[in-house]
């Protein structure tokens, strides 16, 4: 009895821990964004994250959680507390996850975006969107799983999440940035490019990706949600990609500090999924794949294709993530030092079941939010900037 109480009593503080490191990676998200932009949108930047969350935990308690798990709780007090509260912090840890989408989303849509549709947008996908492919990858609903191992033997792997969490807030942050439109004066009317709009502060920003890398080992580490299954692996592999993409975005991005700092972003975002079966050269080399990428993305999407994604959040979560969920299938191997159990087909299936997924429902809910209620400030308010025209406050009084 004692030790059985013990070893539910260490998985739950375990998984505490766990939602408490993923709950500060909140805050990198909010700094990081909050760099990024423009200083007369710094306010709305923070407001919008920790908003985010706020209207996320609602949807997520009431809506989401029940549809991806099937799991409420609506019972007495004196019934949830089974096994130390084990399924209620559970639930805060995945929370945390599922609080990301908006936080991703949130980057990409900065500085021309109105407050409460964006609010409106994160309940919808928080409660409905979200869970419905959580519960198909990691809880098995609606046969997804069985169709994917009957088709190519093994069932779809994402560990921490490089698709299920990264990829579908990248690509539904895609569709909210189309559906939005580019900043005022981002290009020109021949489709060159206008204003360059520099980030505000390179240590602010520099803080947000800090945050983010550390809190980033209780996302991957602590996916494990017990105590027994912890694995060295994941810390280790988590450590070499994160090296990997930031060296190699060093280089690609030709000393930009900006670059730098998402670089290690990019290298984690695509090691989530195979963390806990590649070997840590394979993680190396899939974090410095991942650098690469976000550096070429996002100047293709900046400079080519007319893609204004203010943080660059569709090539970090969007592109790295379905690179990272395809590269599991390859590092993952035996043949490749890894531990195995993997299907390269398996991951290029889920990873395309997610990308369509995820563009489609942020291409309709901020499609119909667009038409209905509208999502973007006036041109006068995103001159004025969202801080004064949204909280009537500045970032600084000077």
């Amino acid at each position: 009895m004692f030790m059985e109480a013990l070893q539910t009593g260490s998985d739950t503080l375990f998984v505490l821990f766990g939602a408490i490191l993923v709950l500060f990676m909140h805050a990198g998200f909010a700094f990081l964004e909050v760099g990024t932009v423009r200083e007369k949108n710094q306010v709305n930047a923070l407001s919008k994250i920790f908003a985010d969350f706020g209207v996320s935990t609602i949807a997520y308690f009431f809506v989401g959680y029940q549809i991806a798990y099937g799991i409420d709780f609506f019972d007495a007090a004196g019934n949830l507390v089974a096994n130390n509260g084990y399924e209620l912090v559970k639930f805060f840890f995945l929370l945390t996850f599922a609080a990301a989408i908006p936080a991703i989303i949130s980057g990409g849509i900065a500085e021309r975006a109105k407050f409460y549709p964006q609010l409106i947008a994160s309940i919808v996908i928080v409660a409905i969107a979200y869970p419905l492919f959580e519960g198909m990858v990691w809880a098995g609903n609606y046969g997804f799983q069985d169709w994917i191992a009957s088709v190519a033997g093994a069932e779809f792997h994402d560990f921490a999440g490089s698709i299920v969490v990264h990829g579908v807030g990248g690509w539904i942050a895609l569709g909210a940035v189309i559906m939005l439109g580019a900043r005022n004066g981002r290009y020109r009317a021949d489709g060159s490019i206008g204003a360059s709009f520099a980030p505000s502060s390179i240590p602010f920003l520099a803080l947000g990706a800090w945050i983010l890398t550390v809190g980033w080992f209780g996302f991957n580490v602590m996916s494990a949600q017990a105590v027994g299954d912890i694995s060295g692996l994941v810390a280790m592999n988590s450590l070499m990609a994160m090296v990997g993409g930031l060296l190699a975005a060093l280089v690609a991005g030709k000393n930009d500090p900006g670059f730098l700092h998402n670089g290690p972003l990019a290298g984690l975002v695509a090691v989530c999924a195979g963390s806990d079966v590649m070997h840590p050269m394979g993680s190396l080399i899939v974090g410095a794949v991942a650098g690469v990428l976000f550096v070429w993305f996002f100047t293709l999407a900046q400079n080519k294709w007319r893609i204004d994604d203010v943080l660059g959040v569709w090539p970090l979560h969007g592109i790295c993530g379905a690179w990272g969920a395809i590269a599991c299938g390859i590092f993952g191997q035996e043949s490749m030092k890894g531990l195995g159990g993997v299907s390269l087909g398996a991951q290029v299936i889920g990873t395309l079941a997610g990308i369509v997924f995820a563009l489609l429902v942020g291409l309709i809910v901020y499609g119909i939010l667009k038409v209905t209620v509208g999502i973007r400030l006036t041109e006068e308010e995103e001159y004025n900037g969202a801080d004064l025209s949204i909280h009537q406050i500045s970032a600084s009084s000077k």
